[in-house]
């Protein structure tokens, strides 16, 4: 298990992640249409070999989500969400248009932007001081106690 990482190497993961699946999976925008296409599904035009090529490029998104702490059930979401793409991809025909609508990549950054944030939001919360209030409570009881005392 991947040991937790800081905040700026979190968020540093996430912007080489948008980098990365900008560049797999929207780099270039189909001209007339609201649709964009990135290298992995242009790589997955070649049978089998463009497919597997496309999950090696894949395994970065994964290896990321490693490195910045992410739980074993959003990474297993990321795999999952590999093999869809890997296995789609393989069909003939079907696969290739496939492979221009899935968008693993762009679906496992998300995931890993969607945890990450969540995580730093947690962490982000302050603590209330809840000690040194009872402490200053406890002094300021037992000064009244004194100050009650003495005027009797």
């Amino acid at each position: 298990m991947a040991t937790p990482a800081s905040r700026e190497a979190q968020q540093a993961a996430l912007a080489r992640l948008d980098r990365f699946s900008r560049m797999a999976d929207n780099a270039i925008a189909i001209p007339f249409t609201r649709f964009r296409i990135g290298l992995e599904p242009i790589i997955g035009l070649v049978p089998v070999l463009g497919d597997f090529a496309g999950l090696v490029m894949s395994s970065y998104v994964l290896l990321e989500a490693h490195r910045a702490g992410a739980s074993a059930s959003v990474k297993r979401q990321m795999i999952r969400n590999m093999a869809i793409d890997f296995f789609g991809g393989l069909v003939p025909v079907f696969g290739d248009a496939f492979d221009f609508a899935w968008k693993a990549n762009a679906r496992n950054a998300k995931l890993l932007r969607d945890y990450l944030e969540t995580e730093l939001q947690a962490e982000a919360r302050p603590v209330f001081p809840w000690k040194p209030l009872l402490v200053i409570l406890g002094i300021l009881s037992a000064l009244t106690a004194l100050v009650v005392l003495l005027a009797l």
